[in-house]
């Protein structure tokens, strides 16, 4: 047994994790009040690299917001726009192409699209820009669009939740992204996102899409009005659903950024909180094979700390983010390649580039594996565009 669980008050915990017997509620809550952060990361290393081994992945992506006008006023969003602010925005198709090939110059595996409730876009808007990134590059993996722009689109265009996934499916869709979670406890949604959909409708979306075969992130905002009481039922919820469809292939749990919004908190997430929300859900989530530490939210540094902490999976190199820098994230617009890599090794991982469901691509098992810098390096240090490395 690690010398820090000997004398740990988790110590009982860490045995029953062990014996693979599935922690309680309780124990979850438990493990959240604990103070004994050291010991609470063991044990989630521990899970961790009994699923996941040595290693710890990351993905070549490219964000993409289409647009964003939003028929909603979530509190905690300062990304959304009504069509009468100066700074809304909507791509059209042709441009969000030229956005798609610049990157795919660069070896891009996945496009990440999400934007806000379009009033009046049409449902035929979605399936050609899938179909047109589609024919780009049939490997492209496409992962778009939130469960509460589902429920959108399916109403806007009048059709079932399922019908619309499946002919957006047919048009190139390949996993639905796991943004909008936010906390599933109907009081606090309410304060933060009121109007928006409930936990029922959010996991009923990627149930749904689950039973179509396909696959999907999901995803918790923490670190604002909620308790550990809520956190832990936000869990459960994801757990329950893991546990009927095995759909889910990672969990991504994001950081609070409590500049431009309208819900004042005092303690925004603070480092032990980071590391502890993920330690508690890689030992909770026993039906999830990968926990993302996203750099976004916490910085690459704090994300390399988390590979100690239960996280296996660093995100991307996402190029251009907009909805946590408009809230306030001090983190860069995007990650180099090379910059991952070293982070994880320095974090004593093996180093694995992945696809979007977190198959890998390419494992970087020795230093002399990386020698080269990749397009993306070298246009970020000669000033270039994406479109000219």
């Amino acid at each position: 047994m690690n010398f820090l669980l000997e004398r740990s008050e988790l110590r009982d915990l860490y045995v029953k994790v062990a014996a693979n017997e599935r922690v309680s509620e309780a124990d979850a809550l438990r493990l959240f009040q604990s103070k004994d952060l050291n010991a609470l990361g063991a044990i989630a290393d521990f899970v961790c690299q009994r699923k996941n081994g040595n290693r710890a992945s990351y993905i070549l992506n490219r964000y993409i917001n289409y647009s964003n006008y939003c028929i909603l006023s979530c509190q905690f969003c300062a990304f959304a726009r009504k069509k009468r602010d100066a700074d809304g925005f909507q791509f059209s198709i042709e441009e969000i192409v030229q956005k798609a090939r610049e990157a795919l110059s660069v070896r891009i595996t996945e496009l990440h699209i999400v934007g806000g409730l379009h009033p009046n876009l049409p449902f035929a808007y979605y399936t050609e820009m899938l179909r047109a990134l589609k024919a780009l590059d049939s490997r492209l993996q496409l992962k778009c669009f939130t469960a509460i722009e589902i429920l959108h689109l399916a109403w806007m265009a009048k059709k079932s939740v399922k019908d619309a996934l499946v002919e957006l499916r047919d048009a190139g869709l390949d996993s639905l992204t796991g943004g909008g979670a936010e906390i599933f406890r109907k009081e606090i949604r309410s304060a933060i996102a009121k109007g928006k959909e409930s936990a029922q409708e959010y996991l009923e979306v990627h149930g749904t899409w689950h039973r179509l075969g396909e696959r999907s992130t999901c995803t918790m905002l923490y670190g604002h009005i909620e308790s550990l009481e809520d956190r832990v039922d936000h869990l459960r919820y994801l757990r329950q659903l893991q546990d009927e469809t095995h759909g889910f292939t990672g969990f991504v749990p994001l950081p609070y950024q409590p500049e431009n919004n309208r819900i004042p908190v005092n303690t925004p997430p603070t480092g032990f909180d980071t590391l502890r929300t993920l330690a508690v859900s890689r030992i909770y989530l026993d039906n999830f094979d990968h926990i993302t530490a996203y750099w976004v939210g916490m910085g690459l540094k704090l994300a390399q700390v988390a590979l100690s902490y239960g996280a296996d999976d660093l995100h991307g190199t996402i190029i251009e983010e907009k909805i946590f820098h408009m809230a306030g994230a001090k983190s860069p617009q995007l990650q180099t390649e090379t910059e991952m890599i070293k982070a994880i090794r320095e974090a004593g991982r093996v180093p694995v580039q992945r696809n979007t469901f977190y198959e890998p691509i390419k494992e970087w098992d020795t230093i002399e594996a990386f020698a080269s810098e990749t397009p993306i390096e070298k246009a970020k240090a000669s000033g270039q565009s994406l479109a000219s490395a």
